[in-house]
């Protein structure tokens, strides 16, 4: 099985603001951004035929360009959202002042937002997302995701390291990501 992720384009949201889950309006910019995606997702659709199945995060942003790409029946599934932020959401992350803030950046592995969660937590669902996937007999799927998702993803894959993680976040319009399961291993992913 090939898995391909796909990141949601732009959203119109001012920088630093911590939004997460919460369903954010798209820049203007989003048809551009749609167009080269979609243009850019032909090439990893399988010669000839499309996609066996496709998900999407059920939050707006994949949805939207989920639709775009030919996909508006894409099956929803809640794993695949973002990040909880909790009581932090549509929050300017240096206005926050919940002294649980200083927690999490010092730990946000481990350390869950308040009436939120940790980055272990977004881990585990995704994880079992990934987990109940392999059992699929699905040869190529698509996901429209999140940054959140596909870091956990490229974790899950073996590909980037937890200290590494928030490095590897890849740009909103031009990520494309395929990972298939590893041979000697099926827990994990590797990068293709």
């Amino acid at each position: 099985m090939e898995v391909t992720f796909i990141r949601h384009t732009s959203v119109d949201v001012p920088p630093g603001v911590c939004y997460g889950q919460s369903d954010v309006p798209l820049r203007d910019s989003f048809e551009q951004e749609a167009a080269i995606t979609s243009e850019n997702l032909k090439t990893y659709r399988p010669q000839g035929r499309d996609f066996d199945h496709v998900y999407t995060s059920p939050l707006s942003r994949c949805v939207r360009l989920a639709t775009y790409c030919g996909y508006p029946d894409a099956e929803h599934d809640k794993r695949i959202m973002e990040i909880n932020f909790g009581d932090w959401e549509m929050q300017k992350f240096d206005e926050i002042s919940d002294p649980r803030l200083k927690e999490w950046y010092t730990d946000y592995m481990n350390v869950p937002a308040t009436n939120g969660e940790s980055f272990a937590m977004q881990y585990q669902r995704v994880a079992s997302f990934l987990d109940e996937l392999k059992e699929k007999e699905y040869a190529q799927v698509a996901i429209f995701a999140h940054g959140g998702v596909l870091i956990c993803a490229q974790l899950y894959a073996g590909t980037v390291k937890p200290e590494e993680a928030f490095s590897a976040l890849t740009p909103y319009e031009n990520l494309i990501t395929r990972f298939r399961p590893c041979e000697d291993d099926q827990r994990s992913f590797m990068c293709v």
